[in-house]
């Protein structure tokens, strides 16, 4: 390990001291550090993330197309993504110094937007990607399609499809159920369904899913939004279709065997 990047999110670190911190701990290993955002240098060997995991997520997003594992520094509240305390600093620098450490891959997903109007554009996510309404409130009408078979017709607010990383996010929250995040899967769950037998699906992570907008009710033509892990936003209206499967891309993740998955797990139940 000879050099790092530096994301922090200056609203928890306002006066950069961690930031500042974890620097003078690199210098002392012989680590060179740049910080956001000057640009990223293409021999980087890791991406330091100084937030929570909303932070790490736009991180990954931002930085898709990198290959570099990223350390997410924890400066918020008990996060599912960041697993380093900022009392954790010298022995994690440490670690990457002694190449003490482990790199664990994660599944992305992608969505191919197809418009009546207009050329077909991909986007990338690591947590989910969710269809919702825009506008005024009403229910949403939308069918679902599995490697080119009909699965269901929905009535809904919106439709959450996730990794098992986004598994504790909007999807959780919406009632899906918690996966562990190296698993390899897609995970359906619909927003407010009005009917009493839509549920989560988990479905294979090779699967081919395609959401077409339709009518709405009495015909009428239907305006809503899709968003991209929460960053990136694009509207949808009667007769455009979105495409999702498996991502050819990863994130990386440097793991130092501080705290697991089912501790965390552990703690947010017991909160």
């Amino acid at each position: 390990m000879k050099k790092v990047y530096i994301i922090t999110n200056k609203a928890k670190d306002p006066s950069l001291s961690v930031t500042k911190d974890l620097v003078t701990l690199l210098k002392k290993q012989d680590i060179e550090s740049v910080l956001s955002p000057a640009p990223m240098e293409k021999d980087v060997d890791c991406i330091f993330v100084l937030g929570g995991d909303g932070t790490l997520l736009k991180a990954a997003t931002d930085f898709a197309d990198v290959d570099v594992p990223f350390l997410g520094i924890n400066l918020g509240n008990l996060g599912f993504m960041t697993e380093v305390e900022t009392g954790q600093m010298e022995s994690a620098v440490r670690a990457l110094k002694d190449h003490s450490y482990s790199i664990e891959e994660r599944m992305m997903i992608n969505g191919k937007l197809c418009r009546k109007d207009g050329q077909p554009v991909v986007y990338h996510a690591l947590n989910d990607i969710v269809l919702t309404r825009k506008g005024s409130l009403h229910i949403l009408a939308f069918e679902i399609y599995v490697n080119g078979q009909f699965l269901n017709g929905y009535k809904a607010d919106g439709m959450i499809v996730s990794t098992p990383t986004g598994s504790t996010g909007y999807n959780m929250s919406a009632g899906g159920p918690i996966i562990e995040p190296r698993a390899k899967m897609i995970l359906l769950t619909p927003i407010c369904p009005h009917t009493l037998n839509a549920r989560s699906i988990v479905l294979s992570a090779d699967d081919e899913i395609l959401i077409r907008i339709t009518n709405g009710r009495n015909g009428e033509i239907q305006d809503m939004e899709v968003d991209f892990d929460g960053t990136i936003s694009e509207d949808l209206t009667t007769g455009d279709e979105v495409y999702i499967t498996r991502s050819e891309r990863v994130t990386k993740f440097i793991r130092l065997s501080h705290v697991s998955f089912l501790e965390i797990l552990n703690k947010k139940f017991n909160d």
